[in-house]
């Protein structure tokens, strides 16, 4: 009895075990940390809530520029990505199966190459000459007479990080909204024809989006987290960080330039706690939206 008691725990020790090395106990290292002034190189002091009183009321950079091109990045890249998702998912969920795996797998390459194409492909699109795709098109049609800079001009910087992030957001939030579709019994619509919906919006208003629930919840969480986390994408364009003028310097560049570059770790933990504290609120407010009421 003992034996079949404890079989799903055997089966969930490996994971159990990495979630706790690797989520786990980095994040109360991290909270441990934002209470001291810590260099990594001399032992951890104690400091209290300076570090966060700092961030709250000294550092000018982050209340100026961070924190604001932050949320911005988020409730745009966020909403709009998740709607994508939904919206691209659903359009292949009515073809048949061989485009629908070739047209999925176009979609979501992206988010896997994500480094590579952005400082392959986004780099020569945006280049600030004459040889630059955007330039050349833009000159083509006249629109322009001579060539933008764009990684300097901080008019484009986050326009362009924004488009790059939309671009790459068609992650595993995607295939799981896709497979929530794909799984929705046909009975279903055929039923709720029966009872009056007459078309594809009142469809998927009443049928697919309460029947896929836990993949929309799902899809929700991942744009949120991915919004608030993608910090490199502003550094490999501009290649500098910070970004020019930070322009599109958010909180990941803020932690990544006070704990690598000015080995304030105790300082950048902070940053990492309070966007780890946002990054759950959002997931918070997702989770009341699709979680399930009963």
């Amino acid at each position: 009895m003992r034996t079949k008691r404890s079989t799903p725990y055997l089966f969930l020790a490996p994971y159990l075990l990495l979630f706790s090395v690797f989520i786990i106990v980095p994040t109360v290292m991290a909270v441990a940390l934002s209470f001291t002034n810590y260099n990594a190189v001399q032992a951890p002091e104690f400091v209290g809530l300076t570090n966060y009183i700092n961030l709250l009321t000294q550092d000018t950079i982050f209340l100026q520029y961070v924190l604001p091109n932050t949320i911005l990045f988020a409730i745009v890249v966020g909403p709009i990505g998740y709607m994508l998702a939904f919206f691209l998912a659903w359009s292949l969920s009515q073809l048949t199966k061989l485009p629908r795996t070739i047209l999925a797998l176009i979609i979501y390459s992206p988010s896997m190459t994500m480094g590579v194409a952005m400082t392959v492909m986004w780099r020569v699109v945006f280049l600030g000459n004459q040889s630059g795709i955007a330039n050349y098109v833009l000159t083509q049609l006249g629109i322009i007479t001579e060539p933008i800079v764009w990684m300097l001009n901080t008019n484009y910087i986050m326009p362009i990080v924004i488009i790059v992030a939309l671009w790459g957001s068609m992650g595993v939030g995607f295939l799981a909204m896709l497979a929530g579709l794909l799984n929705i019994s046909p009975e279903l619509y055929e039923a709720a024809a029966i009872d009056g919906v007459r078309n594809r919006f009142q469809e998927v208003f009443y049928i697919t989006i309460p029947s896929m629930k836990p993949q929309m919840l799902f899809g929700a969480v991942m744009a949120v987290v991915n919004a608030f986390q993608a910090g490199n994408i502003g550094v490999m364009l501009t290649g500098s960080n910070p970004t020019p003028q930070y322009a599109a310097q958010l909180m990941v560049n803020h932690i990544e330039d006070y704990g690598f570059a000015r080995y304030e770790m105790g300082y950048a933990a902070a940053v990492s706690v309070a966007l780890l504290g946002i990054i759950y609120t959002f997931s918070f407010v997702a989770r009341r939206l699709f979680g399930e009421k009963e």
